[in-house]
This record gives structure tokens, sequence and C-alpha cells, in this order.
């Protein structure tokens, strides 16, 4: 996928759903919500950070950019 378009569009929905599943996380949890959400966080973005660097050492995978900033956005910011 190398339109910048579709990868806003992807990188938007995906933001979504990481803020829905900050949200889902944080309301499942009986004891301590925020720390659940933090240490879901915190997962994400270690998942995100192998995919980036997964996907930046294999070539014509779309643009570098792309799953930095997945990783980048794996962990749901506070208001």
């Amino acid at each position: 996928m190398y339109d910048p378009r579709l990868n806003l569009l992807a990188l938007s929905y995906r933001i979504l759903y990481t803020v829905a599943g900050g949200y889902v996380t944080a309301s499942l949890s009986p004891h301590s919500p925020m720390r659940n959400v933090v240490v879901v966080g915190i997962l994400g973005f270690i998942a995100g950070t192998a995919g980036a660097i997964a996907a930046i050492n294999v070539a014509d995978l779309g643009p570098k950019w792309y799953p930095i900033a997945l990783a980048l956005t794996a962990f749901p910011q506070p208001p």
C-alpha cells in the first residue's frame, strides 16, 4: 500500500481501536483499571516496535513511516 491517504486512513481507524481497547480494558478491570491499561499499552508498544523493526528490514512493504507510527500510537494517550 503506497498511497499515503490509505495509510492515513488505516492509521486513523487503528488509533480509534486503540482508544476503544483502552476503554474496554479499563471498564472490565475490577481493580486499578489504569494500571491494566498501561500494561496493555506497553505490550502493544512492544509488539508494534517488533513489527516496525521487521517491516523496515523488508523491502517494498510500503512507506517506512507507517509501522513507526503504529508503534508510537499503540499506547493510548490520556485526555
